[in-house]
């Protein structure tokens, strides 16, 4: 039995402001129609029928979407805080130790990597598998095809032998210079470091127990004391609020003896960046690139990102545009990976683009921000069939609802009455109020706030189905 684990937890900053931390990359169709994350748990659940995902907690929703979508059963552990890669795939061992599964292989995959060859992928592992030593750690290296900057490598023994396919593993090499990279590659023992390693749960364990002892003594609590229901782990906070943050590689891996690798030679990206995610649509004769609605004139080398509306770029070399509903990225290629960097100057400002969407994804369904102004704010709000949101309650703000497709059904004080197309209510400050969608289509409504403070946090919950407080 192998099971693959999706590690969920990344916020994905140097793809702002299409990925932001309420709704990071994992969770994008940035390429093709379905996101990162459907793609691989598609990917995987050939190899397997239960898939376990270790996710934030207030994307767990999302992930339940996802998992749904790609038609994949999944058991998703749930972090109250990120704690980086050694944590998560501690608790994901500790957790099926738990549930009588210490021998069994574990595949650690990262949730946001483009890997268009499935087939390819699940037959490296099957193989992988098959050679998987006792006590010992396999991972997976891309056979580089070019100097590539945005990536670790994987140093594998110099005289290039392998045993059964797999490369003994020298050394784990950080991001290097671009001279440093044309190096490495010219030495041509180097992959490009994938982060997808394969390991039993009882070898992972002990590994953490020799070198990060801290982090698994962490990791125990939070597994041990973990609460478990309708698919999900959720995580003790406060074991996990001691943890230590660090990834594997720092961890484990550059500590640990007994590592492999198996090479694939196969086209791949993680989606790092917004120059990485450019490369992933076809160039003109300039070398420009575009997805949505892009007009060169007289640039080379440049792209754009603008799904929703035409943008055009006049002149100019190795520029990206990057558009949005509600904001707009133009930066030189040259620094993609410093996107981050705007991400914290806006989260100084305390600007809500800098977290959040214009449309917000819920539970129930998504809203989305169409206008704000002094004392008042509308929003389009969608509620799937059957969904309701929580009986709730605003301090500071009144709300006008009107339906413009489906059927509502209202809770407002006492009263419960439906709303049609065409219908409306009025819901005053104070009055604990519910909206339900009773039908099987779509409801959506109109929703125009009116108060001194119009905050998400101005809710009141007395009940919610979805165990929100």
């Amino acid at each position: 039995m192998l099971i693959p684990v999706i590690l969920c937890g990344g916020s994905g900053t140097r793809l702002w402001p299409l990925s932001r931390k309420s709704y990071p990359k994992q969770f994008v169709p940035i390429v093709g129609d379905q996101s990162l994350l459907q793609a691989t748990l598609r990917r995987v659940s050939s190899l397997s029928s239960r898939v376990y995902c270790v996710a934030a907690e207030d994307h767990r929703f999302l992930v339940r979407d996802e998992l749904e979508a790609a038609g994949v059963e999944g058991l998703t552990l749930l972090e109250p805080m990120p704690r980086n890669t050694a944590a998560a795939m501690g608790m994901a061992a500790l957790e099926a130790v738990h549930q009588g599964h210490d021998e069994a292989p574990m595949l650690f995959c990262p949730s946001d990597h483009y890997m268009p060859n499935s087939a390819a992928f699940c037959e490296a592992v099957r193989e992988a598998s098959r050679a998987l030593r006792h006590g010992e750690i396999l991972t997976f290296g891309i056979e580089p095809t070019h100097p590539a900057t945005g990536y670790g490598y994987i140093q594998v023994s110099p005289d290039g032998s392998r045993e059964g396919g797999l490369h003994a593993v020298f050394a784990f090499l950080e991001k290097p210079s671009a001279h440093k990279a044309s190096s490495l590659i010219a030495r041509g023992n180097v992959f490009w470091n994938a982060g997808i390693f394969l390991v039993t749960a009882k070898t992972l364990i002990e590994a953490l127990r020799a070198h990060a002892p801290d982090i698994l003594r962490s990791c125990e609590l939070a597994v041990s004391r973990a609460k478990r229901a309708e698919g999900f782990v959720w995580l003790d906070r406060a074991a996990l609020e001691e943890c230590r943050a660090q990834s594997i590689d720092y961890a484990v891996m550059e500590h640990y003896a007994s590592i492999r690798m198996k090479p694939l030679s196969m086209a791949w990206s993680d989606v790092g960046s917004w120059a990485a995610v450019a490369e992933l649509d076809p160039a003109d004769e300039n070398g420009n690139r575009a997805h949505g609605q892009g007009l060169f004139i007289e640039s080379v080398g440049s792209y754009i990102y603008s799904p929703d509306r035409l943008s055009v770029v006049l002149g100019g070399e190795n520029l990206l545009v990057i558009d949005t509903p509600d904001a707009l990225l133009v930066a030189s290629k040259d620094m993609a990976e410093q996107v981050r960097q705007a991400v914290s100057a806006l989260e100084h400002q305390q600007s809500p683009e800098a977290v959040f969407h214009r449309k917000v994804s819920r539970p129930w369904g998504w809203y989305d921000s169409l206008d704000r102004g002094d004392g008042f704010q509308v929003k389009r709000i969608l509620v799937r069939p059957g969904a309701s949101l929580s009986l709730q309650m605003h301090n500071h703000r009144a709300e006008h609802w009107v339906v413009v497709r489906g059927r509502a059904c209202v809770t407002r004080g006492d009263e419960v009455f439906e709303l049609a197309r065409n219908e409306s209510t009025y819901i005053p400050l104070g009055v604990k109020h519910r909206l339900e969608n009773p039908g099987v289509e779509d409801l959506e409504i109109i929703e125009i706030q009116s108060g001194d403070y119009l905050g998400e946090d101005d809710i009141v919950r007395f009940e919610d189905v979805y165990g929100r407080g």
